[in-house]
């Protein structure tokens, strides 16, 4: 029986630990073919994963060995955690070990849109030096809409706080009157309300069926004209050919993705944007956040073999395989 299979490239210290503790099968590349995992899946205790593998009832199903499935990241859309909890599974991952990791890059895309950076840099390379065409706009005594005041949004806050903006956010599941919220000087606004006032957007959803295709037309159509939007949470949040639209009727000054619909994308339009900056889903890609999240998934998975409760599960902190069964 194999204790730990590992379906991505998941590697750092913590990994290496786990390696000399337990049988760990590393196949990196075998999130790629579903049809392999499904037969490796059959006599594995421990699954661990990042975001291409996806875990779904049916495979969940063939693993009657399987007592937890570790989500090295902070989002489990691609986990059936219903199945997985039906099943008497552990859900484990690294809620908040990115968080910040997340949050510079948002403002470092943030930073980048205001000044043209990207652009500037392309230009200057190719010989030019053509300072006015990069004029740009400072950050300070603009507005910042966050959607979604989560870890990472309020990481955002903090660090958006430091330049002199102006916070307004959206979050059904934020009380306004927390002390967080009071000590982050931000004002709690509907969604149509920020999209009027903010200059730049962020984004920190997870993503739902109410948050799957969020920004669409209609929402791209309340944002106030010449404003930026900065997704770094889930691709399909946003609803790529609507933001085309919004781009090319000028609507949007900008905008910067992290995450896309489909991931790695096909050809896109949004290429053909100077105002566009596109990374290849690279929040979390720090060497300080990801030996955080390695140490943290697989902290939890040795934690389950040995019998003891886990520190970040999603559902329950002991397999209950008995009462699946």
């Amino acid at each position: 029986m194999t204790d730990v299979l590992v379906s991505e490239n998941i590697a750092g210290p913590a990994m290496d630990r786990l390696r000399q503790e337990l049988h760990v099968a590393f196949e990196p590349d075998l999130w790629q073919s579903p049809e392999k995992l499904a037969e490796r899946i059959v006599d594995v205790a421990a699954l661990i994963v990042r975001n291409q593998t996806q875990v779904t009832a049916a495979l969940i199903a063939r693993a009657p060995q399987l007592q937890v499935i570790a989500r090295a990241g902070a989002g489990l859309d691609n986990i059936d955690t219903q199945a997985a909890t039906d099943a008497g599974i552990v859900v484990t991952y690294a809620k908040q070990e990115n968080a910040l990791s997340v949050a510079e890059l948002t403002v470092g895309l943030m930073l980048a849109l205001a000044r043209k950076i990207s652009a500037a840099d392309r230009d200057t390379r190719a010989g030019g030096w053509r300072r006015r065409q990069f004029m740009g706009v400072e950050l300070a005594g603009k507005t910042l809409g966050i959607v979604g005041l989560g870890r990472i949004g309020t990481l955002v806050a903090q660090l958006a706080q430091a330049f002199g903006m102006t916070l307004v956010a959206h979050d059904d599941f934020v009380d306004p009157q927390s002390e967080p919220v009071r000590a982050l000087d931000v004002r709690l606004v509907p969604l149509e309300a920020l999209l009027r006032q903010a200059d730049f957007v962020s984004c920190h959803v997870p993503l739902t069926e109410q948050t799957r295709g969020l920004f669409n037309d209609a929402l791209f159509g309340q944002m106030k004209p010449g404003s930026m939007l900065i997704n770094a949470s889930r691709g399909e949040v946003v609803d790529e050919a609507s933001l085309i639209r919004a781009l090319e009727t000028n609507r949007l000054a900008g905008a910067a993705l992290d995450v896309r619909e489909k991931e790695p994308p096909a050809a896109s339009l949004l290429t053909n944007f100077e105002n566009v900056l596109l990374t290849p889903h690279i929040g979390a890609f720090t060497d300080e956040a990801q030996q955080r999240v390695v140490a943290a998934v697989c902290r939890d998975v040795a934690a389950v073999l040995r019998g003891q409760p886990t520190a970040n599960h999603f559902n329950f902190s002991r397999p209950r395989l008995s009462d699946a069964n």
